[in-house]
């Protein structure tokens, strides 16, 4: 290597050039490296769940809890788009409560959920679901829901970049209700909205038949004194957007139709009562609080043609549907 220029080459590339390459490669590892923590660290979440029937907190990973949640509250024989929309939903659930305070409610000892459908959402252990249902249901079904929760993993419903509370229920009876009218909290995106598509619903329309003696007797029981003339001891004050009644009065004590839907019992708070001699017929529609989503009228609307995140921004106004991992 005698020749000037050669040597010139020679000591550019070994002085210059080669550092620069392996500095190159190692910033290019460090940030492979980088990517791989960030996938183990945003690929699974793990919560923590209190189990109300072992009296037990467990952690799962919550896109696994999803499946139990989705296959307990929503039949696997509904369309695919309705039960991915039901998958965001629940999955919008569980942050909305990780986000708010969930881990401090007493009921949760100490968990963000538990597996109370009265206080949280639906979940029966895979174990439970196959007694329920059997072998051929968890061959043919199961892998439909794991699918549903698997295609939507990690999406959550956001407004104004926070997570909602999505709440939901079977049947609205053709439209559902404002928050305020049924709960305390008026929220911008769980507004009363037209639900056209329910009419497969097995508790679209119902009728409860109850002698006046019982009648009577059940409103006893709370303190409501009622006079053999029924007719003119209960008369409807006013109803929701959603056609549930907000008041009615009976006796001399004016109520909320949900009162009056616990006291009888009845599917839902939007019902009529009308006394035919010895007997009243109570007429309901829908089932459930008919606040949010109508998961029977996602169903209809999947059948229409429409897609998850259309039913969901139908149901919920002005949300939009992020990544959260």
């Amino acid at each position: 290597m005698k020749n000037p220029f050669l040597v010139v080459v020679y000591t550019f590339l070994v002085i210059v050039v080669l550092p620069v390459i392996l500095t190159i490669g190692i910033y290019k590892d460090d940030i492979f490296q980088k990517e791989i923590v960030q996938t183990k660290t945003t690929n699974s979440i793990n919560i923590k769940v209190y189990n109300t029937k072992t009296d037990n907190v467990e952690e799962l990973d919550i896109e696994k809890y999803l499946y139990n949640v989705v296959a307990s509250e929503m039949p696997a024989t509904f369309d695919e788009e309705a039960l991915k929309a039901q998958a965001i939903a629940a999955r919008s659930y569980v942050f909305h409560k990780m986000e708010n305070g969930g881990d401090k409610i007493p009921q949760h000892k100490g968990a963000v959920v538990c597996t109370d459908h009265r206080h949280c959402q639906e979940y029966l252990d895979t174990n439970t679901l196959e007694k329920l249902h059997n072998k051929k249901w968890m061959s043919e079904s199961w892998p439909k829901i794991k699918k549903a929760v698997d295609d939507t993993r990690g999406m959550v419903m956001t407004f104004e970049e926070k997570t909602i509370q999505p709440l939901y229920h079977s049947t609205s009876g053709g439209k559902t209700e404002n928050s305020e009218e049924v709960f305390s909290a008026s929220l911008p995106y769980l507004r009363s909205v037209e639900s056209p598509y329910e009419e497969e619903s097995p508790k679209f329309r119902a009728n409860m038949k109850i002698s006046k003696n019982d009648f009577i007797n059940k409103f006893k029981g709370v303190g409501i004194v009622l006079s053999d003339n029924l007719n003119k001891d209960i008369q409807v004050m006013s109803r929701s957007e959603g056609g549930s009644v907000k008041e009615i009065r009976v006796g001399n004590k004016v109520v909320k139709g949900s009162k009056v839907r616990s006291i009888l019992g009845l599917n839902s708070s939007d019902f009529d009562i009308k006394v035919d001699g010895n007997f009243l017929n109570i007429m309901t529609k829908g089932y459930g609080h008919g606040v949010g989503m109508s998961q029977w009228g996602a169903n209809g609307m999947a059948h229409k043609g429409y897609k998850y995140d259309e039913i969901l921004k139908h149901y919920f106004k002005g949300v939009s549907i992020e990544n959260k991992y």
